[in-house]
């Protein structure tokens, strides 16, 4: 780039770093790494696989696979319903948790170890409590009964419950204490005006405690949904997407077409995901917005 002066005359711009400030300079070498690292780790393996994902062809397998319709089924069950019933005990336990009682601080620690240990040995020992042949609960059932006990990972429904509630109780301690601190930042004189007018324990959550942790609640709902659409370990530890793949959801349905060498099927598998994923993102940023 030059700037002209008169006729033929010119004089060359400047170099980029004169017109930068040290600082600037300086600024912007730290952050190359990290722009570089981005790009690496976070760009180029969604755009890879989206690139993988462009054949049309792969969409017509997913839609002609009827385990591709049955696992989004199982990951709308997993999201409205499994979900919410989640964040509904996480509030009313992080009401429980939320007093000041040295026995429910010591229970609050051993209420948190299902979320502090890692998974796999967690749901690992969950899925050998359930085996029908010598697991801790059909041996407890045959001691009281005299009858041996179900076979719970062998019907679809009864094994995609068990998934919802291991999930549940992997991830509830985390989002109970999540809550737990939106109850302690309320106002302990809006409580306490609450008692000298007469009102209940109904009264102070619906009017005192909810309005003030709605949007806390709602965008931890949020948040979760996302994170649970790509968790596939309370499905994939505890069912293995059987009996006969009918438990599988899209994140583990991925892990499947791996398996089978189907590559482009995964990719595939995944991008769906994505209508669930995008007006979650929208509605959680819309909400923080505000």
């Amino acid at each position: 780039m030059a700037i002209t002066l008169s006729g033929d005359q010119a004089i060359p711009a400047p170099p980029l770093t004169s017109r930068l400030t040290p600082a600037q300079v300086w600024g912007i070498v730290l952050l190359a790494p990290y722009l570089l690292v981005f790009l690496a780790f976070v760009v180029y393996p969604v755009c890879y696989g989206l690139w993988l994902a462009r054949a049309p062809s792969n969409y017509v397998a997913l839609y002609n696979d009827p385990i591709f319709a049955r696992a989004a089924v199982n990951t709308l069950i997993f999201l409205v319903i499994g979900i919410n019933i989640k964040m509904l005990i996480a509030l009313f336990l992080s009401g429980f948790f939320a007093q000041q009682r040295t026995w429910i601080k010591w229970l609050s620690v051993i209420f948190i170890l299902p979320w502090a240990v890692p998974s796999i040995p967690t749901i690992l020992s969950v899925r050998f409590m359930l085996n029908p042949e010598w697991g801790i609960i059909n041996h407890y059932i045959f001691a009281w009964t005299g009858d041996d006990g179900p076979n719970w990972l062998n019907d679809p429904t009864v094994a995609l419950t068990m998934a919802i509630g291991v999930h549940i109780w992997k991830s509830l301690p985390f989002w109970t204490m999540i809550l737990i601190t939106g109850r302690l930042a309320i106002a302990q004189d809006l409580f306490e005006a609450a008692e000298v007018d007469g009102a209940n324990w109904w009264q102070k959550f619906r009017f005192i405690t909810w309005p003030s942790m709605q949007t806390l609640y709602i965008t931890c709902t949020l948040l979760s949904m996302i994170w649970t659409l790509g968790d596939f370990n309370s499905v994939y530890l505890l069912t293995g997407g059987g009996p006969a793949d009918l438990t599988h959801v899209l994140s583990t349905l991925g892990i499947r077409y791996l398996r089978l060498d189907q590559l482009s099927l995964a990719m595939a598998s995944i991008v769906c995901a994505m209508p669930f994923v995008l007006p979650l993102v929208y509605f959680m940023m819309k909400r923080l917005s505000r």
